[in-house]
């Protein structure tokens, strides 16, 4: 466990070691807030709630987890510090553990300055304290998963373009999969438990499902094992590229 925290004080560390963190977080949040206020018409709805500001997440994480992600293992391999940094006593999933960690903290600490958001609904109006709540869980769950699935790519190449690509597309992907549109083509040529199976595995019907305030068993297992899934991919990529 003392490995694992020596990686994740030393990523999340160098997030903040140079001027890109602070960059970040203001394109985040500046992002955040105009889906919020002039697409999603916050203040026309004239409800007391943050909807309008979660049914963004799936598409600010789309754009921005993988620019975060990208540089996990990328920049690593392409320094040449992979190998310096596997030599350490420390174990493949240590290191990757660790790394996701940090990268996962630094998107908590994006998604806790956008407090101000609920502040704001809770002046205005008297909102369901525990629906909002479900949904900044429901937009850290769903953030992981868009890290480790990135970290697995950025474990594969030397490029972070190509990284970020990459995670771009399988994540897209991954979120189209529930939407009607794309049902409705399987529905047409598949049988329904395939079908089920496809919504299943999409991100935006497991976060939507949590965003309405209901912390279901399921939606929160789905995304652990999403996370895990993508961490074992990623701990395989170093294995077989160390061998090489």
């Amino acid at each position: 466990m003392s490995a694992v925290l020596s990686v994740f004080r030393r990523e999340f560390g160098a997030y903040f070691a140079t001027p890109l963190a602070v960059v970040f977080l203001v394109i985040f949040l500046v992002l955040a807030s105009a889906f919020t206020f002039y697409l999603g018409n916050f203040y026309e709805s004239g409800q007391a709630d943050l909807q309008a500001f979660f049914s963004f997440h799936p598409w600010l994480y789309l754009l921005l987890a993988p620019a975060v992600a990208m540089r996990l293992w990328a920049e690593e391999r392409k320094s040449g510090t992979l190998e310096l940094l596997l030599t350490l006593p420390l174990t493949p999933w240590q290191a990757v553990l660790g790394k996701f960690l940090a990268a996962w903290a630094f998107l908590g600490v994006a998604l806790c300055l956008t407090f101000p958001m609920w502040i704001t609904v809770a002046w205005l109006g008297k909102p369901d304290h525990g629906v909002i709540a479900a949904g900044y869980i429901g937009s850290w769950l769903m953030a992981g998963a868009f890290l480790a699935v990135g970290g697995a790519l950025s474990a594969a190449t030397r490029s972070q373009v190509v990284a970020f690509i990459l995670t771009v597309v399988v994540c897209l992907l991954l979120l189209l999969a529930g939407f009607p549109m794309a049902l409705d083509l399987v529905r047409g040529w598949a049988p329904m438990p395939l079908v089920d199976a496809l919504a299943g595995l999409s991100f935006l019907t497991h976060f939507q499902a949590i965003t309405r305030g209901v912390l279901d068993l399921r939606d929160l297992v789905f995304f652990g094992l999403c996370i895990g899934a993508w961490l074992w991919a990623t701990v395989l990529v170093i294995d077989m590229k160390k061998a090489d």
